[in-house]
């Protein structure tokens, strides 16, 4: 299914209005305020598309498409439309601040290890990283949409809650990177612990041995391992172990602000700063959340707004350090060894969790996805990680045959993997978080591959797969009941399996990427396309004959009584201009113009001929 981000845009818009706008007014409905993270997802699903594609803008209601009207308008007309959005982001401000300091709670995201046992309240109220990333996004989208609407409203009233909206929006801004920096950790250990052997194993891939991993990890790692001790304090006890060289590490993010972590000191009003409560250990999963929230902070809009301030600018810089330390490590461990990736052994396993699926994989090789966009991706890099797409989306069950009870569509697309939250046993039973959206995340991970790619063979690989894949997704959208356009029904694209029907009618989670994805296509198609050397060759040798040509037709007095000749010309010429000045940026447009200019040309040729042997 071709991917189409425009109108696959406006559906899930209309989705969206159908489901959230009552009356023109946002409507939170009964799982409203169940978690801060739903919440956020939800308005993000309009405030991503509305700040990041200028066809989509909802700030200025004189710029308000036509088709993005028709899509909204149950959720109120050209000018109600922002006032609608500013007061759902406010209420959205309120629901997730408790005296006066925002709240990241993960609610009902969090699931119980023990069946037996409900999580306490307590439980329920912690912040996850999860929150704290999508906090980020949004805030820095409400942003930007206030400093545009603004200067379009003169209602006093409006004008009082944007100033409100600013302020809340900003502490909140803060107030997560603030939690992103809490949970960053280091976590080093010896080569004889289990996570050493763990971690031994996957990168020796049963060719090298543990001593030989060890000496390779020292040379690979050495920079790295010193940018870590003098950049980052984590801790005397955490700085001691880093720098000895006999000893492994892992960096990253833990699933919430860890146990004994300072507070941050900032002159923001972002209130108290709850205590830690995680265990100090990476998790994958969290790591690539907060990676992908945190480089909004440093993207081209948010720079050329100016949508932080000097406190925030300084925290920026001390998560984007992170931000590249984290990326550097993970890609350097992906692809340890040169001869065969520990990626490419899939399903990855994980040191800290002790786990193994393909969702790891895909998050380990997300993180390569983020490096690869970082810096100059070499051909080989390029083609080695489209081959690990691909195997991943036949392994998930997306692009192959689902077999007799299948446990793919169970534990990546159903109930999902369950992580095991390590420090939540403290306040009541063992607390989980489940990874549902495997589908939704490689199909985001494809299109960006896509849009990094400029090798023709890559590149048309990536965007197959990613249809293929959008297929299985648009498959999953619901069709009937509550959260009609929007996601997710997985019974759709497995009805043989038995599938569990979930507690919550709307995914939000698949729904935000899904929307993200339709962003990032977007960005995909504006790009010019890849340009073929063979093609640039071809063109140019054409454009040479059919200069020569014209010069030629030119010098040929012009037949008595036909005035049409002269314009000929002149059109030939202004298609030899056009195919000229694209020559270097779309060969293949440049070919087809001097195709059509030598059929002209030899037609004035061979009429001028037949003239001439009628004389």
């Amino acid at each position: 299914m071709q991917i189409k981000p425009r109108q696959h845009l406006l559906d899930i818009w209309q989705g969206i209005a159908r489901h959230s706008f009552d009356g023109g007014e946002w409507e939170w409905g009964e799982w409203g305020g169940e978690s801060s993270v739903a919440d956020a997802e939800r308005l993000l699903c309009l405030l991503y598309p509305a700040t990041e594609i200028p066809a989509f803008r909802l700030d200025d209601p004189d710029t308000t498409q036509e088709d993005v009207q028709q899509a909204l308008k149950k959720a109120g007309g050209r000018l109600d439309l922002p006032v609608n959005i500013v007061t759902a982001a406010s209420e959205f401000m309120r629901r997730h601040t408790d005296d006066k300091r925002p709240t990241f709670y993960g609610g009902s995201y969090f699931g119980s290890a023990d069946p037996t046992r409900e999580l306490t309240e307590e439980q329920r109220q912690v912040g996850v990283v999860d929150s704290f990333s999508m906090s980020i996004t949004l805030c820095l989208a409400i942003l930007g949409f206030l400093k545009v609407y603004e200067t379009r409203t003169r209602r006093t009233d409006v004008q009082e809650t944007i100033a409100e909206l600013r302020q809340a929006t900003s502490n909140r801004l803060t107030a997560a990177m603030v939690s992103l920096l809490r949970s960053f950790v280091v976590n080093v250990f010896d080569t004889d612990a289990p996570q050493g052997r763990t971690l031994t194993e996957l990168l020796g891939q049963g060719r090298m041995s543990q001593r030989q991993v060890l000496n390779k990890f020292q040379n690979r790692f050495r920079a790295l391992r010193a940018a870590l001790v003098e950049s980052v304090f984590l801790g005397i006890d955490v700085q001691e172990g880093l720098k000895d060289e006999s000893q492994l590490f892992e960096c990253g993010w833990a699933w919430s602000a860890v146990q004994g972590s300072p507070e941050v000191e900032t002159s923001e009003p972002i209130g108290p700063q709850p205590d830690g409560i995680a265990k100090d250990v990476p998790y994958l999963y969290f790591t690539v959340v907060a990676l992908d929230g945190i480089q909004d902070l440093f993207s081209d809009r948010t720079l050329t707004l100016g949508l932080l301030n000097t406190e925030q600018q300084r925290l920026a810089e001390a998560l984007r350090l992170r931000w590249e330390l984290t990326q550097q490590y993970w890609s350097r461990i992906a692809r340890f060894d040169d001869e065969r990736w520990p990626l490419e052994d899939i399903p990855w396993r994980t040191t800290g969790q002790r786990l193994e699926s393909e969702y790891f994989s895909l998050s380990v090789a997300a993180i390569l996805v983020h490096d690869l966009m970082r810096r100059r991706a070499t051909d080989d890099d390029l083609t080695r990680t489209v081959g690990i797409m691909e195997r991943l989306a036949e392994r998930g069950r997306i692009t192959s045959r689902m077999t007799q009870d299948d446990p793919m569509v169970h534990q990546l697309h159903n109930v999902g993997v369950a992580l095991p939250l390590q420090g939540s046993e403290r306040l009541g039973p063992p607390m989980t978080w489940s990874m549902t959206d495997f589908s939704a995340q490689l199909l985001k991970r494809t299109v960006q591959l896509c849009t990094l790619s400029r090798n023709l063979a890559s590149h048309d690989r990536l965007l197959r797969l990613a249809e293929d894949i959008f297929d299985h997704m648009w498959r999953r959208r619901i069709r009937d009941g509550e959260g009609v356009g929007l996601w997710d029904n997985v019974h759709a694209a497995y009805p043989e399996a038995e599938i569990h029907k979930r507690r919550v009618p709307v995914s939000w989670s698949i729904t935000e990427r899904v929307t993200e994805v339709m962003v990032q296509a977007h960005d995909m198609y504006r790009q010019p396309p890849i340009r073929s050397l063979e093609l640039t060759e071809l063109a140019r040798a054409l454009l040479s004959e059919s200069a020569h040509l014209l010069g030629n037709e030119q010098m040929e007095p012009a037949p008595s009584g036909d005035g049409r000749h002269g314009m000929q010309l002149r059109n030939i010429e202004v298609k030899l201009r056009r195919a000229r000045s694209l020559v270097d940026e779309q060969p293949g447009t440049a070919y087809a113009l001097t195709l059509d200019v030598l059929g002209q040309l030899d037609s004035l040729a061979r009429a001028r001929e037949a003239a001439d042997r009628g004389v």
